[in-house]
């Protein structure tokens, strides 16, 4: 009877005494519950679900907790574990009872799986909500209750049983089944399910019902909670199909924007209300999102204590290995005391590994809940900080006392702090704790000597928390040099085509170089600080083990115990982490005080406005550039600060109190009529100078909020002509607006913005100059068609700022002004009665009418945009080798392998260390100081190679980025313009700006943490596996699972990551749109609409988050469990070693220590390899670029060939020139002849796409002349060196640049003209007394594309840049399309004069521009039509050129 149930002894089966006071038969009575319960269950388990298991998965509205759902889980789990202690002691005893008694651990084995049972039926009833199973439970529980009950009473008779393990662990489980069971009654008291005639119906929470909402967290049972088994189907999909958003689907209520909001503005007004101090956010913070908070430290807390338990674990186990006998004592009948169960090293490997699963979920669980909170409270601070930017005043905006640059920050940096700050708020009061205990057990182990060490850490965190504050200014110097770059780039990329025309391109690249070298310069900073912290957080602990070795053997003369040694060293890894985080937390905590953010949500709103109604009136403000009429018409909608003066929106009939008296002040006074029969109509409907678009398709431009109306919408798209540029874009007016490759030109955005104003169901209309765009037929429609028809059949109120003079015979009532004050009002017949003067002049400015066409951009050809990756299968999972090698051959060769070699080294010497600690203090007379000294060595090698290996891995990641940007910026500007047609401006702006920022700043750090983490791992296995072989079998499926768990997670965290990024750009997009379109949505009154939109973004971002943030968790939980396995593996294959004698103990410390490391570092091996992949997309995104052709700037001549004055007479031949933008595009000009006399004027005139700014560009070689040539003063320009050629001609876009800096800088980058040249220059522009009247005149500043002068006036500082170049060729491309009339007529007569000399080309924008020529060119469809003097074309009555002429007249 090998097995037999109570022994081999005769009186085992005896019942003289009372059947129940045989403890055999007490057990076999324990045994009944569980048996009942598993023949009860297990039928209904397989059954009853087996077929409908799938379904429970699906239909997740039918989840539903119980009453003390979690209450429930908790207390099983803690029986599990009761009768994991309760099998250990009775295998344990029936070990050294020599024979074998079944009944000693058999009850608890059958206990376990009973409890495993109970919680899996549980959560299957409780998924289909079926209550009345439960019934079965409460059976169990009483069942159970009752027979440890008569256990626990045959104990207490017992007199010696104070001191048996078993009377406790028996009294733990009667108070366990006792409290389950008052779970159970509490269920049937709420449900009444039973005992009761009405059972309460209970429907699911409202979010489960929503199958939109995807993230389970909040809803699944605890077990699914802490290991977060509900992600397994998204991250395991991810792999067959990319996560996209509809995947991830909505969140919660509870953690949605508007919750969140509403909680913290309630904590915020609350306090507004209850003390007299303004309202702190950091305590409304507090009341809101306190208790999470709270929660999550407590889960801290114990996870550290927990922690501890790994090295007193270590300790014990070396310590019992070493005095353990082989020869076992048999005792007949033995009872286990509570001390000797801690003595047996195989119950301490089990306890070790349980407490390592416990102490990791309660980690994660703290992670997860700090996440979770700040994302909460994120969302609540964007949502304050959103209803405060839509109450700022406008005057806040233009003064630049908020700028969009700050209101960005606060969105997108000082909320990311706040959370990221919270996040490790747990960290800072769990650390203290940490320490403090940390340096107890350091006490308890090594004595005094402990202190040592721990002083060598504690002194060096001050240098520590130095190095992160030096580490965070200079992140912020690098910053401001990085906006500085980015911000230069900017313009040069908006700007490249003026820089290639007038050859510039060198001069402001040398300029970004400049400012990428102060860049570089503190990145080398930033990298040699970043190496500092690196290297002392892995010198640390080598120091302080080295300080309290070397102390130890000082005071008692010899080397510590292998027990001592190894439970110190693995104390010491545990210290240095929290002193590391401190300084980080105490950086976060200095970083986080919201200063700021509480000036911010502090200052003043704007003064709201109110209106009344008004009926249709067209009155017309004009003046010239600069007056005030914009000012005017902001002043009417309440944005401007009035000093003196109101708006008053009368009550009044039309023209009965209009007269206002003709002012000279610079106060404001308007009075606006309105009718009795107005209708419901309470917004004003405007569109501003500066066209303001949403990032979304045309139509929902257009409509704006409004509801769709076909017919309306029709009306108002015929209205502004829009119907042929719509039917141009690719998907209609369902294409979307933005910086996604389709560009409209600005025209298109003018007229769009009007077509919204008109859409809109208002009384009043504000346009302000709506046909500064766009040529005459187009202004003409506008005007009879959408102002005279549309509005005012609807009988709406019109206000037009305008420069057409010629539609002043339509106005009602007109007023002119002058430098910011009203010169005359009334309808025009008063004017031309009291001002005969001014009526004159605009009489002739009247008869000059402009001609041409609308010039229309369009940029759609890289509508795949490779920002958005097109996620196919096999890209997945596969790690982009290639890129890290292109990515490490930037940093050098050299680099490279000395990172390698010392890397190697580092991690080589840290295992020798370790493995001469075992060795010494394994000896039996271990104080030969021969050890110590080896021992000194080799540590101060380790921290020599730690310093080597931390600076080599910052400044091989430095030299990278220095390479690639330096290769990337020369590529760029040295490519040819269709480079800059076909790709969108973001996307080269996100190679220079965030992919830039990441090979700068991310991809060192997760290298070298990757590196580290990895051959932490394997020297870690490596030496397990050295000293245990056997540790290998295990190894197997663990790798495996390993393997699996990588594969999966590297894909969902890409896809999530990749969600997370881009559901963030649109959040800021709608910040910085919403800023820059405060008047129009202020104007609309459309302010709900838009916060409601500002929520649901803030919604999808924070699901992509939570999402990205639950599966890092998913990912720690799975590496942290198969680290506790790893452990377990270690202990038992060392435990199992030893008893077969195969080597000394210090080595199973060595091997546990080594084991703890791996656990710590396997999940940061798979963070960091999925981080590094998404990083080097950067790389990638660059590399794209890297292969881009440049322009040939070479030419077949020499620049010392051509003549110091070329071009002197300014003759130009063209013979049969074909050219066309890229040879796989059809030719733009074809076989054109022509030639031009010196000093001749010259206009060139045709319909938009007729070749004329194609021709103007083959002048500087700008596109592919494929045949033919230009000869200019004798010399073919293709054979030309680029600079020269570019260098020696002028040319005024259509499209004014200016460039932020002086107006200096802008007339001459060179630095080749004397400042009377420039007066001069500025002079011939008529912009000379305006820049005299600046403060510093010519060294006067100008904001970033010369934002602070108008349209007009930057165009006429682009003909003063033009007239400084002494060229003798001059070329004008449509160059006064944005200038008032009477400048323009100044400006044709300068040109006259000035260049009477020299060659003068205009392409004509307006016909009667070039009636004064000598010579014109009719051009249609890249060939020229007619070409002769204008006065000869015009007798040619059925030509081209004259019907040009007659539209206008």
């Amino acid at each position: 009877m090998a097995l037999s149930f109570c022994g081999n002894n005769s009186t085992a089966y005896s019942v003289k005494n009372g059947v129940l006071n045989n403890p055999c038969f007490v057990d076999a009575l324990n045994l009944v519950p569980h048996v009942f319960l598993l023949f009860i269950t297990f039928p209904i388990l397989f059954i009853g679900w087996g077929s409908q298991s799938s379904k429970v998965q699906i239909h997740h509205n039918t989840w539903l907790h119980f009453p003390g759902h979690n209450m429930r889980w908790i207390l099983t789990f803690l029986l599990l574990l009761v009768h994991v202690c309760e099998f250990s002691e009775g295998i344990v005893c029936n070990m050294v009872m020599g024979t074998n008694h079944l009944h000693l651990f058999m009850p608890a084995f059958m206990g376990f799986v009973a409890a495993t049972t109970s919680v899996v039926y549980y959560h299957n009833i409780e998924t289909s909500n079926f209550p009345k199973l439960l019934l079965v439970l409460f059976i169990y529980w009483v069942l159970a209750f009752i027979t440890k009950s008569i256990k626990l009473w045959k104990f207490a008779e017992d007199k010696g049983a104070a001191q048996y393990l078993r009377l406790y662990i028996t009294a733990l489980l009667v108070i366990l089944y006792g409290l389950l069971m008052a779970v159970e009654i509490n269920v049937i008291r709420v449900r009444k399910y039973v005992f009761f005639a009405n059972p309460q119906k209970v429907k699911p929470p409202e979010d489960l019902q929503d199958l939109g909402v995807r993230f389970l967290q909040p809803f699944v049972n605890l077990l699914s909670k802490a290991t977060y088994w509900w992600m397994n189907p998204l991250i395991i999909g991810a792999h067959k199909r990319p996560i996209e958003l509809k995947k991830i689907g909505k969140l919660p209520i509870a953690m949605r924007a508007l919750t969140n909001y509403l909680r913290l503005k309630d904590a915020y007004e609350d306090q507004r209300v209850s003390t007299w101090k303004s309202p702190s956010i950091w305590r409304s913070m507090y009341r809101a999102f306190g208790r999470p908070i709270l929660l999550s430290s407590t889960f801290r807390y114990l996870a550290d204590l927990l922690g501890f338990a790994g090295p007193l674990c270590i300790s014990r186990i070396v310590q019992q290995l070493n005095s353990e006998k082989d020869n076992l004592i048999f005792v007949p009948n033995y009872h286990m005391s509570s001390y000797e169960l801690l003595q047996n090293s195989s119950i301490l490997a089990v306890l070790l590994f349980l407490a390592l699963i416990l102490q990791r979920t309660f980690l994660q669980a703290s992670y997860y809940v700090t996440i979770e909170t700040g994302i909460n409270m994120r969302g609540a601070l964007l949502a304050m900080i959103y209803n405060k930017i839509l109450r700022l005043s406008t005057s806040n905006m233009s003064m630049g006392e908020m700028t969009l640059g700050q209101i960005n920050n606060l969105v997108a940096i000082e909320t990311n702090q706040l959370m990221w700050f919270l996040f490790l708020c747990p960290n800072l009061w769990a650390m203290p704790v940490q320490i403090v205990m940390g340096i107890i057990l350091l006490r308890h182990f090594m004595g005094s000597s402990a202190l040592v060490g721990a002083a060598v850490i504690v002194l060096l965190a001050p240098v520590q928390y130095l190095i992160a504050t030096k580490l965070a200014d200079t992140q912020k110097i690098t910053l401001e040099h990085s906006t500085d770059r980015v911000k230069k780039t900017t313009e040069i990329l908006k700007g490249i085509k003026l820089l290639k025309l007038y050859a510039w391109e060198n001069i402001f690249c040398d300029s970004v170089e400049e400012t990428r070298g102060k860049e570089l310069t503190s990145l080398r900073t930033f990298a040699f600080y970043t190496s500092m912290s690196i290297f002392m957080n892995a010198a640390i602990p080598i120091a302080a083990v080295l300080a309290t070795f070397v102390t130890y053997h000082i005071l008692n003369k010899e080397g510590p115990s292998p027990s001592q040694a190894f439970a110190a060293l693995s104390l010491f890894h545990i210290l240095v982490t929290p002193l590391f985080l401190l300084s980080t937390v105490v950086r976060f905590a200095v970083k986080a005080l919201v200063r700021r953010l509480t000036e911010f949500l502090a200052s003043l709103p704007s003064p709201p406005f109110s209106f009344h109604s008004i009926s249709g009136q067209l009155t017309m403000i004009v003046g010239q550039v600069g007056c005030g009429k914009s000012s005017l018409l902001l002043a009417m909608l309440g944005e401007m600060q009035a000093i003196e003066g109101g708006v008053y929106w009368s009550g009044v009939h039309p023209g009965e109190n209009m007269q206002t008296p003709h002012r000279k002040t610079p106060y404001l006074f308007a009075s606006i009529s309105c009718g009795a029969h107005s209708k419901n109509r309470n917004s004003v409907a405007y569109a501003a100078q500066k066209s303001w678009l949403l990032n979304a398709t045309v139509e929902e431009n257009i409509t704006f909020g409004s509801p769709f109306n076909k017919q309306r919408y029709k009306a108002v798209i015929d209205a502004c002509s829009l119907q042929p540029d719509i039917d141009l874009l690719p998907f209609g007016d369902q294409t979307e607006i933005g910086e996604r490759g389709i560009n409209l030109s600005g025209g298109q955005r003018q007229r769009i913005c009007v077509a919204r104003a008109l859409y809109q169901n208002t009384n009043i209309v504000f346009l302000d100059d709506p046909f500064s765009a766009l040529d005459i037929h187009l202004s003409d429609h506008l005007m009879q068609e959408g102002i005279l028809k549309f509005l005012q059949d609807d009988k709406r109120t019109v206000v037009l700022v305008t420069h057409k003079l010629q539609y002043l015979i339509h106005a009602d009532w007109i007023i002119a002004m002058k430098d910011g004050t009203v010169l005359r009002e009334g309808t025009l017949k008063d004017i031309q009665t009291h001002d005969i003067e001014l009526y004159d002049h605009w009489k002739t400015l009247m008869n000059r009418q402009d001609q041409g066409l609308e010039k229309v951009r369009y940029k759609s050809a890289a509508e795949e945009d490779d920002d958005n990756f097109s996620t196919t299968t096999n890209r997945r999972s596969k790690i982009p080798w290639k890129v890290c090698w292109c990515y490490l051959s930037s940093g050098g060769f050299f680099m490279v392998f000395l990172m390698i070699f010392s890397k190697l080294l580092k991690h080589s010497v840290i295992v020798a260390i370790d493995y001469w600690l075992a060795n010494w203090t394994s000896k039996i007379n271990n104080s030969d100081s021969y050890y110590l000294l080896v021992f000194i060595i080799l540590c101060a090698a380790g921290i020599t190679l730690c310093l080597i290996t931390s600076l080599t891995v910052e400044f091989l990641g430095l030299s990278a980025a220095t390479n690639l940007h330096h290769n990337l910026l020369n590529k760029i500007i040295h490519a040819p313009i269709r480079f800059f047609d076909i790709t969108p401006l973001g996307q080269i702006l996100n190679r220079f700006s965030a992919d830039t920022n990441i090979i700068d700043q991310h991809i060192p750090s997760t290298l070298e943490s990757l590196t580290r983490s990895t051959l932490l791992c394997l020297s870690g296995i490596g030496v397990i596996a050295s000293i245990t072989p056997i540790f290998l079998v295990a190894l197997v499926p663990l790798a495996v699972a390993f393997y699996f768990i990588q594969k999966y997670f590297r894909v969902a965290s890409k896809d999530l990551q990749d969600l997370d990024d881009s559901t963030q750009l649109p959040l800021l997009c709608h910040f910085s749109e919403t800023a820059e379109g405060l008047t129009t949505i202020r104007a609309f009154r459309h302010e709900a609409r838009f916060k409601q939109r500002m929520l649901e973004l803030t919604d999808t971002n924070n699901t992509a988050y939570l999402f990205l943030s639950a599966a890092n968790r998913w990912l720690e939980v799975r590496t942290d469990y198969l680290g506790a396995v790893i452990v377990l593996a270690a202990a038992a294959a060392s435990i199992w070693s030893f008893h077969y004698g195969l080597h000394p103990g210090g080595l199973v410390g060595l091997g546990l220590t080594y084991a703890l490391t791996v656990t710590n570092y396997l999940n940061w091996v798979v963070r960091n390899l999925a981080d590094l992949e998404v990083q080097m997309a950067a790389v990638k995104k660059v590399n794209s670029f890297l292969s881009t052709e440049s322009e040939n700037y070479e030419g077949s001549m020499d620049a010392s060939q051509v003549p110091e004055n070329w071009p002197q007479d300014g003759e130009i031949k063209i013979q049969g020139l074909c050219v066309r933008y890229d040879p796989m595009l059809k030719p733009v000009l074809k076989h054109v002849n022509a030639y031009i006399k010196p000093g001749q004027k010259v206009g060139i005139c045709g319909r938009t796409g007729s070749g004329k700014s194609s021709l103007s560009l083959a002048f500087f070689n700008m596109v592919d002349i494929f045949e033919g040539k230009i000869i200019i003063d004798g010399i073919d320009i293709c054979k030309l060196p680029l600079q020269t050629l570019r260098s020696r001609l002028s040319i005024i876009l259509q499209d004014p640049v200016l460039f932020s800096g002086s107006i200096r800088f802008n007339l001459d980058p060179e630095k080749m003209c004397t400042d009377d040249r420039l007066w001069e220059a500025l002079e011939i522009a008529q912009l000379k007394n305006m820049v005299k009247a600046l403060p510093g005149g010519l060294d006067a500043v100008v904001t970033e594309g010369g934002e602070n002068f108008s349209v007009g006036q930057r165009q006429l500082f682009c003909l003063a840049r033009a007239f400084v170049r002494k060229s003798s060729i001059f070329i004008m491309d449509e160059a006064t399309a944005s200038i008032d009339m009477a400048t323009e007529n100044i400006l044709q007569k300068v040109v006259m004069t000035a260049f009477a000399d020299r060659t003068v080309v205009t392409i004509a924008h307006r016909v009667h521009t070039i009636l004064t020529a000598d010579l014109v060119i009719v051009m249609k469809r890249g060939n020229i039509m007619e070409y002769d003097k204008p006065e000869t074309l015009l007798e040619q009555e059925d030509g081209m050129f004259a019907s040009f002429v007659k539209a206008d007249m």
